[in-house]
């Protein structure tokens, strides 16, 4: 199992090395095939222009849940990293279901499994994550994450959604999955 101190490192370094990982909310989820990584220096994240009342989770403690609404619509999971007081987080973009996989169709509404985790929208939905997940710890109940068991082919390329920092190859993915929220090709 993944622990807070796992997250205590540059958001550059997580970022890869969640890859392959199991997430699951109250034993619903699957494994992470896609994340972006977002440090306070970056135009493009929600800490670059300091702490507020809506990102105050992500200066952390390391290995909390910053969970925040994507254009009023949408609930995203990201996972702190680094070191308290300066915001960095990952934020989970997609999962290959592995966990219950019923109750993720239910939440959806769908049966293509790979439609069910393919964007951060879509995964935080099938895994019913909201912002009363907002500042839990990654290492306790409702979460659990466990590190990945085999060496896997992980590419990078630019972000997806974003109009700063677009130069930037911080977005890693398991190479060739079919669970991605866009398809990437290596840079």
């Amino acid at each position: 199992m993944l622990r807070r101190s796992f997250f205590a490192r540059a958001v550059h370094e997580v970022a890869p090395d969640l890859i392959g990982a199991t997430l699951l909310v109250d034993g619903v989820g699957g494994r992470i095939v896609e994340v972006e990584a977002y440090d306070q220096e970056d135009p493009a994240s929600h800490g670059y222009r300091g702490r507020t009342a809506r990102n105050r989770t992500m200066f952390g403690p390391p290995g909390h849940a910053y969970v925040y609404r994507s254009y009023g619509i949408h609930w995203c999971l990201n996972l702190v990293c680094g070191e308290e007081g300066v915001a960095e987080a990952v934020l989970i973009r997609a999962l290959e279901p592995t966990a219950g996989l019923d109750e993720q169709r239910r939440r959806r509404g769908l049966e293509d499994a790979r439609a069910l985790c393919s964007g951060p929208g879509k995964l935080c939905q099938a895994l019913g994550i909201s912002r009363a997940h907002d500042g839990l710890a990654l290492d306790a109940r409702p979460f659990r994450l466990e590190e990945r068991r085999e060496a896997l082919e992980i590419v990078t390329g630019p972000r997806i959604g974003i109009t700063r920092g677009t130069e930037l190859s911080w977005r890693y993915a398991l190479a060739g999955s079919p669970y991605l929220s866009r398809a990437l090709r290596p840079s």
